[in-house]
């Protein structure tokens, strides 16, 4: 029997933090889509979309020409049939690349986000250019209470909110996240709750080299500062079992499937 949630801070992202059917319960984030074959693409999130899954953890890169595009990598060749640096093309080079053995198309970000209206992104801003195309596009769409700006630079998460007439989610990036893991045990959660002020959730692996970062005791600091604890990448549904009994707020996975069933049987499910 998983534990029971503590109350968080109503967040409008963070549906399990207000009032509905996914109150207290935890999220399932589909990881770049959760398809590996054809990770980013719009084929992988519909699918994702139609299992039950209500967030889709995403990456953005901007092109040469300025285009928010859902890509991880910095450079085309592992994912696409591509060459050199994302960056260094412009959109309309960029489309006629292909993903996967299907060659799935590459996806702009402004074409996720208008797609569906009721499910959220996860966005890790990949670049520092990303930034103002990602408010703006925030801005133009009213979709703040949608999206999640998440950076592993700091920095980056504080310009977008200087770029917005309101505020989105947010989650730490290195350096928050590290004062957390390391200062905490201190006695010095205080101290770093103040500097996290702005940050609703920390998205974390399990460990971090030889580091175990998931535990219980790091939880427990966490939800005292009012902080959602989301953990990556986790595919094995065992591991996501125990996970969700220590009292976590969300997995990602790359397994659509093996999460969908796990949450099937400890949660609500669709997330939908």
């Amino acid at each position: 029997m998983a534990r029971r949630r503590p109350e968080h801070p109503p967040v409008p992202y963070l549906l399990n933090s207000q009032p509905g059917p996914l109150h207290g319960r935890p999220l399932a984030f589909a990881h770049r889509g959760a398809d590996p074959r054809r990770e980013n693409t719009m084929a992988a999130f519909r699918r994702a979309v139609e299992l039950g899954f209500r967030y889709l953890e995403i990456d953005v890169r901007t092109a040469a020409c300025g285009t928010l595009v859902v890509f991880h990598d910095e450079t085309l060749e592992r994912a696409t049939d591509g060459v050199g640096a994302l960056s260094e093309h412009t959109w309309e080079q960029l489309a006629a690349l292909g993903v996967g053995p299907d060659r799935e198309p590459l996806v702009r970000f402004e074409d996720l986000l208008t797609t569906w209206d009721d499910v959220h992104l996860n966005v890790d801003l990949k670049d520092a250019e990303a930034v103002d195309e990602f408010a703006r596009l925030v801005e133009e769409h009213q979709a703040h209470d949608r999206v999640l700006a998440a950076s592993f630079n700091d920095a980056r998460r504080h310009r977008v909110a200087r770029r917005l007439t309101r505020s989105v989610a947010t989650s730490g990036g290195w350096l928050s996240t590290a004062l957390i893991v390391l200062l905490g045990p201190l006695g010095l959660m205080h101290w770093v709750q103040e500097r996290a002020a702005t940050v609703d959730c920390v998205q974390v692996p399990v460990s971090q080299g030889p580091i175990r970062v998931v535990k219980p005791a790091f939880i427990r600091r966490c939800h005292r500062a009012g902080l959602q604890v989301h953990v990556w990448v986790v595919d094995d549904p065992a591991r996501m079992h125990r996970l969700l009994d220590l009292g976590v707020d969300g997995l990602m996975t790359d397994d659509a499937e093996a999460l969908a069933e796990v949450m099937a049987v400890r949660s609500v499910w669709p997330q939908r």
